[in-house]
């Protein structure tokens, strides 16, 4: 089953070659010393640039192309300079023919292919990740869960790793014996949709928060069409459907070369 871009996906992923090998921590360190350099208004940062976007737009512009998705919670920066640059921003992305997403309700941003008005497909920086049958278990647990927990009015939603992989065991198939390697399957699946940005660390080890995002990569038609999915998938009534029929959540998950892990 594969997915598309920022829509999530568990993941073998490819990265393009830049010919070098850099140290990021290195960069990243100078970061706060290049934004006291520049002019806020400057977009002339070194010698023959045609850029048209300042530092700290190049910099967001940058978050998006390296990350599945940005939001105002883990990236506060970046999420007022996308909002205030917008145009620009989606301008920059165009030319790589990508669009860009926001939704202003749960404040989540993220990056998916552009699609051709035409039939074909566009070059595109982004590549499918596929997902495996524990993947989507978590998918459809983690959505059911934040949504049932948003309407009961909580704001933040938790949820214990042991229920995760309580949630892939309840799906194990009678006759299956391996215990040990589906347990190891189960935590390999929970340590993907992490590192998707779906779930994220809190104080205690033993808890994980889930993302609002995952209600923005997986809308209501697009949970169906997944639980429909994986219905079929163990309890087939038939010919299995094809995989390209998995729910749009790659847009945040398609990952580019720069992708942060």
């Amino acid at each position: 089953m594969s997915d598309q871009d920022a829509r999530p996906a568990p993941t073998g992923h490819q990265h393009q070659g830049t010919g070098t090998i850099q140290d990021a921590g290195a960069h990243e360190a100078s970061h706060e010393d290049l934004e006291e350099i520049f002019d806020e208004t400057s977009t002339s940062l070194f010698e023959g640039d045609q850029g048209t976007l300042t530092f700290e737009q190049r910099k967001t512009l940058v978050a998006v192309l390296k990350n599945r998705y940005i939001s105002a919670a883990e990236q506060p920066r970046d999420w007022r300079t996308l909002l205030e640059a917008r145009e620009k921003i989606t301008a920059a992305l165009h030319n790589l023919f990508l669009d860009l997403h926001i939704d202003e309700q749960y404040q989540v941003a993220f990056k998916r292919q552009a699609q051709p008005e035409a039939d074909g497909r566009f070059p595109t920086l982004l590549h499918d990740v596929a997902y495996g049958r524990e993947d989507t278990i978590l998918l459809i647990f983690l959505r059911q869960r934040f949504s049932s927990e948003r309407a009961a009015g909580r704001d933040t939603v938790v949820v214990a790793h042991r229920e995760l992989a309580d949630a892939i065991a309840q799906f194990r198939p009678p006759h299956a014996t391996d215990h040990a390697g589906d347990a190891r399957r189960a935590e390999q699946a929970i340590e993907r949709i992490r590192k998707a940005g779906l779930l994220a660390r809190t104080p205690d080890p033993e808890q994980l928060r889930i993302s609002p995002v995952i209600e923005v990569l997986l809308p209501v038609n697009r949970l169906a069409e997944l639980m429909d999915w994986f219905i079929d998938q163990n309890h087939p009534r038939g010919a299995a459907p094809a995989t390209d029929a998995t729910p749009d959540t790659a847009e945040a998950d398609r990952a580019d070369a720069g992708e942060e892990q």
